[in-house]
């Protein structure tokens, strides 16, 4: 947001303060400085008002005029213009000799075809005050009063042409701010510079028909509005007759200038000119142009058309908020008036709608259409109902100084906003103010900070002891649902009177208790620390996916993951609802990588994912679960190895793996279900049925998904953390790793290629016995010798006693039972 300083200064009284220290104040309060700039002339004490006394043709050019100018001086100076409609006796611009115009230029004593110049008679375009640039700017012709400006007076003494500007980045909690008359009172609370009356005040200036709110409902004859949506909460409409449309006063076309605005004509110009001091946008109709005299604010519906002021033919959605005429559309609501009855050279009765309207709601519309206006900026930011007020009163005025129009009958206002809850003041300790800021600030100096800021203060216990009081606190209107509690009051008190004067200090001693992790955030750590033992690396993905996401990923309309959880107000499209699996980011990182010439993609993440469905934990909230996944660009047995580890680093033993096709993104047949028997056959929180639990899924990324997202073959996990976080023991068991030999022997099993190895280890296991350290499968073999529809499985087998080296006969015996229950379990044959 742009604030010229010679505007400021009509709000707030900054006489002796320069931009600089104004920024440096407003940065320490939390209105950031973006940039410093200077709008128009860099030496505006070089351009004076000047008057024609004479013009004659130029000798040697057709296009040229020398003329005598006073500027102040002696005698007149001679100045080279080739401007058509400079000619004597007008009062005009100089720019002398010495001045630095705003692209750089320096103004010299020069010749032009032989004839000397000594200075510029300026456009307004040159002195940065608007367009125009086909001829000089006659001031006479549009100021009042200028022929009785004497020569040599300063231009800037009676026009506001040359400006430092202070760009401010507002906080999206603070719309207030996105008026001028806030950033004054932000300068007043800050640098405690007495603040004007508000401009929509009597006190400010405002005459008794211009503030007069009447809030009559259909208080127009001939026109009425209608709001049929709670998303309109308030819409106020005055309208005006004997308006002239023209260009606007300069001073008027001086400001919007400097504060970053085009000037359009005179009504324009007032609804932009309001829009900037109270922050609340307006919009101008051509009254003889609504059809049948009704406005109707509505949501609308999908294929409904209107033209904009842009001159774009636009088709609205469902839901989204416009006003409409009997003819249709006549404006897309709070984003861009419609063409058809935009105010124009021929208009001389207007109707002014000012409104407040839901701001996510504004937000979608804009950000669809990408039409980030200052208006649409400002409503999308949700405005206080009583702006709609101040913005009609400053508007009334000016109409009526500018454009000539006057009011005619009262004031339209409906919509619900009358019926929010009555604003409960703030209790605010002053105990508690001293402790969290660490320096004693009285409750007298308290309420005189709150009150800068607007807020109304009630000492409740005048009479109690310094330190111990409470006040009463009500929150201004356009600051209610930004400070709603005792610690957004303190907030406040800090960032105006204490953070750029407060003291280094020591804190006070207290006693501490060391913070120490849970079990299961040492878990999430170790397992994540494992993965990076492993070589991949850990990514961040965005919680946020496109709504499309699920369908690339195959899944079904009935799947629960499918069921994505929608955002009121998404940064854009592609980040439209929060994502159900973690899945979806690893693809958009390992595919970005890719593009960028990684050829070995190695990531994992831990997040949160959502679900579209209640939270037991909180019912107002989506479920959301913890979970890790991890991909790499490999196959099915890479990503089962290092969910092994994983596993094996959180002491979970009691787990395995079953072969699924039934999860739409993974590859039939390299696809399995992770599953994990608690210790004990019981989960260590007690929720739940016993026997084995699904804790993840295990496999390669379907092709067709693969492809999808420009990979080649990749394999993933994905573990629900949330589920197998309370299995991990919570205890660490520690061994002896002994000091007797290890047995070790091979074994290679014959089974149905339906039987999986998972099944085959189990088994094993199972009959090993306490001798059995460890075993596993380390190849699968079909081909010559082995049946149809069978496979060879190797398995490796390590046998070891604590006490004793084991000899032939206890080795053989556990062979032995390992082959019968192969035999029995799972139909195994011992090979050759």
């Amino acid at each position: 947001m742009r604030v010229p300083l010679s505007w400021l200064g009509e709000l707030v009284d900054v006489a002796g303060r320069d931009a600089t220290e104004i920024a440096a104040r407003l940065n320490v309060t939390g209105t950031e400085l973006d940039r410093l700039l200077h709008h128009g002339i860099l030496t505006p004490e070089t351009v004076v008002v000047g008057r024609v006394l004479a013009t004659e043709p130029h000798p040697d050019a057709d296009r040229l005029k020398v003329c005598r100018v006073a500027t102040g001086g002696d005698e007149p100076v001679q100045i080279v213009c080739g401007a058509p409609n400079v000619a004597a006796g007008q009062v005009v611009p100089v720019a002398q000799i010495g001045t630095v115009m705003p692209d750089g230029t320096k103004i010299k004593r020069a010749k032009l075809r032989g004839q000397v110049s000594e200075g510029m008679i300026c456009s307004a375009r040159e002195l940065g005050i608007g367009d125009a640039h086909d001829g000089i700017l006659a001031l006479d012709e549009q100021l009042p009063g200028a022929r009785e400006i004497p020569p040599g007076t300063p231009l800037s003494d009676v026009l506001p042409h040359a400006d430092d500007v202070l760009e401010l980045e507002i906080t999206p909690n603070r719309p207030d701010c996105l008026g001028l008359y806030g950033i004054a009172r932000e300068v007043s609370a800050a640098t405690g510079a007495a603040l004007r009356p508000a401009p929509w005040t009597r006190a400010g200036g405002l005459d008794e028909e211009a503030g007069d709110p009447d809030p009559a409902g259909d208080a127009i004859d001939g026109f009425s509005v209608e709001v049929r949506t709670p998303r309109c909460p308030r819409f106020t409409a005055r309208l005006f007759d004997g308006v002239t449309v023209g260009p606007s006063p300069l001073w008027l076309q001086a400001r919007l200038a400097a504060a970053g605005q085009r000037p359009i004509n005179n009504v324009v110009d007032v609804t932009n000119y309001v829009m900037l001091v109270t922050g609340q946008p307006l919009h101008a109709f051509d009254a003889d142009r609504i059809a049948g005299g009704l406005l109707v604010v509505r949501e609308a519906t999908d294929g409904e058309q209107l033209r904009t002021l842009d001159d774009q033919e636009r088709t609205v959605q469902a839901g989204e908020l416009v006003i409409a005429d009997d003819e249709g559309i006549t404006s897309l609501a709070a984003v861009m008036g419609g063409a058809r009855s935009e105010v124009h050279e021929g208009t001389t009765r207007v109707l002014l709608e000012v409104a407040n309207w839901d701001g996510p709601t504004i937000h979608r519309t804009a950000q669809r259409l990408g039409l980030f206006s200052e208006a649409a900026s400002r409503n999308a930011k949700g405005l206080a109902p009583e702006q709609a007020a101040w913005a009609q009163a400053l508007a009334t005025r000016l109409i009526h100084e500018v454009t000539g129009g006057r009011k005619v009958g009262g004031t339209i206002d409906v919509g619900g906003w009358r019926e929010r809850p009555a604003q409960q003041p703030i209790a605010l300790r002053e105990a508690r103010v001293t402790r969290l800021l660490g320096t004693a600030v009285s409750r007298r100096r308290q309420a005189e900070l709150l009150a800068s800021l607007g807020f109304m203060v009630a000492d409740t216990s005048p009479e109690t002891a310094e330190g111990e009081g409470e006040q009463l606190v009500l929150v201004p209107s356009e600051r209610r649902d930004d400070i709603t509690r005792e610690i957004d009051l303190i907030e406040e008190i800090a960032r105006i009177g204490v953070v750029a004067d407060l003291a280094p200090t020591l804190p006070v001693r207290r006693r501490l208790t060391a913070a120490t992790l849970t079990p299961a955030q040492r878990a999430r750590r170790r397992a994540e620390d494992v993965l990076v033992g492993r070589g991949l690396q850990e990514v961040a993905g965005w919680s946020f996916t496109d709504a499309g996401a699920a369908e690339r990923l195959g899944l079904s309309a009935d799947d629960p993951r499918a069921a994505a959880v929608r955002l009121d107000n998404p940064l854009s499209e592609d980040h439209a609802v929060l994502r159900p699996t973690i899945l979806i980011s690893l693809l958009d990182i390992a595919r970005r990588n890719r593009a960028r010439g990684v050829d070995d993609v190695r990531i994992f993440e831990t997040g949160t994912v959502f679900r579209d469905a209640p939270d037991p934990r909180r019912p107002d909230m989506p479920f959301e679960h913890l979970a890790i996944a991890a991909l790499v660009q490999d196959d099915l047995f890479a990503a089962k190895g290092l969910l092994e580890s994983l596993l094996g680093a959180l002491g979970i033993d009691g787990w395995s793996v079953e072969a699924t096709d039934q999860v739409a993104f993974l590859h039939p047949g390299r696809a399995a279900r992770v599953l994990v028997t608690p210790a004990g056959g019981a989960r260590r929180n007690g929720d739940g049925p016993d026997g084995p639990l699904q804790v993840g899924l295990l496999g390669e990324v379907h092709p067709r998904v693969a492809e999808r997202w420009d990979l080649p073959q990749v394999a993933v996990f994905m573990i629900d953390l949330d589920q197998l976080l309370p299995l991990v023991p919570a205890d660490v068991d520690f061994r002896d790793v002994g000091q007797f030999p290890d047995a070790r022997f091979d074994l290679a099993v014959i089974v149905d290629d339906e039987v999986t190895a998972a099944s085959v280890v189990e088994a094993a296991r199972g009959a090993g016995g306490p001798l059995l350290e460890q075993v596993g499968v380390f190849d699968a073999y079909r081909g010559t010798g082995i049946p149809e529809g069978q496979v060879s499985l190797a398995l490796h087998v390590r046998l070891r006693a604590a006490d004793r080296t084991l000899d032939d006969e206890e080795i053989s015996g556990v062979r032995e039972r390992i082959v019968a229950a192969l035999a029995e379990r799972v139909g195994g044959t011992l090979r050759g």
